[in-house]
């Protein structure tokens, strides 16, 4: 089997509740994905998708996803689409670096292997673990009484995690999450989530003010070391995500004690096959960990489902569910909410086919 033809096709993603905001005043409305297809000579395609959140999140943005699989696209023709690790040599050694552009290509070259040996993702990734699994709630960072409000309607959708957005004023964040706390019932957990947005000495204040509260502290600041100073004055169970981009960071990061869960992005680690390897070692290190992507459609909530629920049960500490953010539905088949839980399909692949009427004129072609 040969790899004939890239396509990929740029698709906006209109938030169901208008907008998302985290710290840093950052805010988006409109999210901006790509999807890929990957064509062979034996008439089979297989489908990814990678949705950056911008380059003022994380080194990604979404245009460089298009130009980069433009210059990555021409050195795969010819490729066995099936033999992925060979694939991702082939991937490293023609485009340096830039993970985020590798991702779709990856899982659309897994959907393809899931395709040809008749098995769905989450058995080729390590088997399926349990029924289903429970997902988080983002809550968009608003005053601390709206995002307290917020709780009850999330909850009466099933999901019995909140990761609060927070990264913001010490003494506001420190005002929502015992807001947002005081919603809670037993059973609950609660996620502050700063993606970095905290210096050291407002982490250190926000963590100190809510140290009779019981809640996750999430990426309170920008590096790695900076992160670690917090855990080491800080009594709350602790996640690092945004530092999480490598195998040596985790090796790292576990000699070092420095986080209790990790969030394991699909994307910054350039797909499928090196977010397994991640999602292994940390299963070995007996390191609970977050299954997600940076954001996405259907596409991406399928590839996430498949990661997750191939992950032992007792680390699997959430995933979420990107698809019932958005209002538009990029392919049937694709993993649905019930009850604030997921589960994956059990057809071949992803389980998905895309709606070609949504996505439109590709606007990259590879041939």
């Amino acid at each position: 089997m040969k790899i004939t033809r890239i396509l990929a096709y740029r698709i906006e993603l209109p938030l169901c509740e208008g907008s998302y905001k985290w710290s840093g005043g950052k805010s988006v409305s409109v999210f901006d994905s790509t999807v890929v297809a990957v064509e062979t000579d034996e008439e089979v395609t297989g489908y990814g998708e990678v949705c950056p959140l911008g380059p003022f999140y994380l080194p990604a943005y979404a245009a460089g996803v298009r130009t980069g699989i433009a210059e990555l696209g021409p050195h795969l023709l010819g490729e066995d689409p099936t033999q992925l690790a060979k694939l991702n040599c082939r991937m490293d050694a023609a485009l340096q670096g830039h993970s985020y552009v590798k991702s779709a290509l990856d899982i659309a070259c897994w959907d393809i292997l899931g395709k040809v040996t008749s098995q769905p993702l989450c058995v080729l990734l390590g088997g399926r673990f349990g029924e289903d699994f429970g997902l988080y709630r983002a809550i968009s960072q608003e005053s601390p009484e709206e995002m307290a409000q917020k709780v009850a309607g999330y909850r009466a959708e099933g999901y019995r995690r909140f990761q609060l957005k927070v990264g913001a004023d010490a003494l506001d964040d420190i005002a929502r999450i015992k807001a947002v706390a005081a919603e809670l019932q037993p059973g609950d957990r609660l996620i502050a989530d700063a993606n970095t947005g905290w210096l050291m000495h407002d982490a250190l204040r926000v963590v100190r003010g809510v140290r009779d509260v019981d809640v996750y502290i999430e990426q309170p600041c920008r590096t790695y070391e900076e992160c670690l100073t917090i855990r080491r004055h800080c009594d709350h169970p602790f996640i690092l995500d945004e530092n999480i981009d490598s195998l040596d960071v985790l090796l790292r990061g576990h000699a070092d004690r420095a986080m209790d869960v990790v969030n394991i992005k699909i994307s910054k680690f350039g797909g499928l096959t090196k977010a397994r390897q991640a999602r292994d070692l940390c299963a070995s290190l007996g390191i609970a960990m977050t299954i997600e992507d940076s954001w996405g459609g259907d596409i991406v909530t399928a590839a996430i489902a498949h990661l997750a629920h191939s992950t032992p049960s007792e680390l699997l500490f959430t995933t979420t569910d990107f698809n019932s953010y958005v209002t538009v539905s990029l392919a049937e088949g694709a993993p649905q909410r019930v009850d604030g839980r997921l589960s994956t399909s059990s057809r071949p692949g992803l389980g998905i086919e895309p709606r070609m009427d949504v996505l439109g004129r590709a606007v990259v072609e590879i041939v």
